[in-house]
């Protein structure tokens, strides 16, 4: 009686459709540019294009951004980085260092969003920033993608202020 109730088990026969990634590229090397000048300059080990356009960089993501006279001016790395297409966000994680180059200054975060439009980054995690004789910390940052200027939405520790009233 077992046998027979085993066997008369019907077997789904709906495919499933294949949600993976269509595409894959080892060693990538890629350019963005405005105007015959290079904007953003991007490597990464490994990549995946999905169906929707969306991206996936597992292996993670190295970014060089370039000002307008064609100087280095950040960079950006991440072990993990996601491209979502319809709203042309990328979000990096695990290890994310952002370095201004001019400044000397470096952004360490686990979780960090880039809106290339705005040429803005974003973050509610923990953020560390390490200046030429300080290091800030706190929690949430806004900041434009070169790291020149930025908001720390609740900063922790003791940091100079300089005071331009008394000079």
């Amino acid at each position: 009686i077992f046998l027979v109730l085993g066997c008369a088990q019907k077997e789904n026969t709906q495919p499933k459709e294949y949600e993976g990634p269509l595409q894959e590229a080892e060693n990538v090397e890629l350019f963005y540019s405005e105007k015959e000048r290079i904007k953003v300059k991007m490597k990464t080990p490994l990549l995946y294009e999905f169906k929707t356009g969306d991206r996936e960089f597992p292996e993670g993501l190295y970014l060089e951004f370039y000002d307008e006279s064609g100087k280095l001016s950040s960079t950006l790395r991440a072990n993990h980085a996601y491209y979502f297409k319809t709203e042309n966000k990328w979000r990096a994680r695990g290890k994310v260092e952002v370095v201004n180059t001019e400044k000397n200054e470096q952004l360490n975060t686990e979780e960090l969003f880039w809106f290339p439009v705005k040429e803005q980054i974003t973050t509610e995690s923990f953020v560390t920033i390490r200046l030429q004789n300080e290091v800030i910390y706190g929690e949430g940052l806004e900041a434009k993608q070169d790291m020149s200027t930025y908001t720390i939405k609740k900063p922790q520790g003791e940091f100079e202020i300089e005071d331009s009233s008394t000079q």
